[in-house]
């Protein structure tokens, strides 16, 4: 597994390319839950619970409504975070992959917008970056 992070104390920065099916949203979460537990300076409790589940939601989404590759970059700062999804498809209009429109489910960026955070969706290389900001 390739992950980077940047040395200890804030800000710090993670990247990890992520797995291509459903295991991806558990790697992202087990990954950046490490990472607050070691900059728990940086981040009260409680806003890391909520960060861990933006990062669950965010590449939930990537798997389930675009293609690979997948990847997560979180930068970390007292007081801010910002998390990156990046996936294989270009498309910004937020369509869902072939012959999974009938999933329940569309919840997950109200989830993320519920919890604080703002989020923009831009181009990046062969595909798009979701992203979010939340600041405490």
């Amino acid at each position: 597994m390739d992950t980077a992070t940047a040395p200890r104390g804030c800000p710090v920065t993670l990247h990890l390319p992520l797995l291509s099916d459903e295991r991806a949203a558990r790697q992202a979460r087990q990954a950046v839950a490490r990472l607050l537990e070691q900059e728990a300076d940086a981040c009260p409790r409680e806003v890391a619970e909520d960060l861990v589940l933006i990062v669950s939601e965010l590449v939930g989404n990537a798997v389930l409504h675009a293609a690979g590759p997948y990847a997560l970059t979180l930068s970390l700062e007292r007081g801010q975070a910002g998390i990156a999804v990046s996936d294989g498809t270009a498309d910004l209009a937020g369509s869902h992959r072939e012959g999974r429109c009938k999933e329940t489910g569309g919840r997950g960026l109200r989830i993320v917008r519920s919890l604080g955070a703002d989020l923009l969706v831009s181009r990046s290389g062969r595909g798009k970056q979701v992203i979010a900001v939340l600041t405490w």
